[in-house]
């Protein structure tokens, strides 16, 4: 082993041991703003105000949204700041630590991702915009 390579994981050590604090921060900060806005969604669906609890839903399923990306994005990153600084063991951990994140989080952040479109309002046809003939011969269109 030379002193290059112990030099190079050295250094990298602490950087990855940073990056893995950041990401430990981002997911307690994720689960917290998730409880907020539950309790809060909780609370307002005593109210009876439709509009609020639709807002507070939307909220919801940005903050889980938000929470399954700071999940899956962060180990996928140090994975890739590890393999960078030579640390390959250590990129192969967090890289299995992604995928394994990944396979719940995917579909979540899907059924997330819905939830933040509105579903279209429901349209009632309307009369033809043109004159339509029944049968019998009798016609009550204009002109004709």
């Amino acid at each position: 082993m030379t002193s290059e390579a112990v030099g190079t994981g050295r250094r990298g050590g602490p950087i990855v041991g940073f990056l893995v604090l950041v990401w430990a921060c981002g997911l307690i900060a994720a689960a917290v703003w998730l409880m907020g806005i539950s309790l809060e969604q909780w609370s307002v669906s005593y109210d009876n105000q439709p509009n609020e609890l639709e807002n507070v839903e939307r909220r919801a399923s940005l903050a889980l949204l938000i929470a399954a990306l700071v999940a899956t994005a962060g180990p996928a990153l140090i994975a890739l700041v590890a393999y960078h600084l030579r640390l390959v063991r250590t990129a192969v951990v967090f890289l299995v630590l992604t995928v394994v994140i990944a396979v719940p989080a995917v579909p979540l952040a899907a059924s997330a991702g819905r939830g933040l479109d509105p579903a279209p309002a429901a349209t009632t046809p309307g009369p033809p915009g043109h004159c339509v003939e029944h049968s019998g011969g009798d016609t009550r269109c204009p002109g004709g």
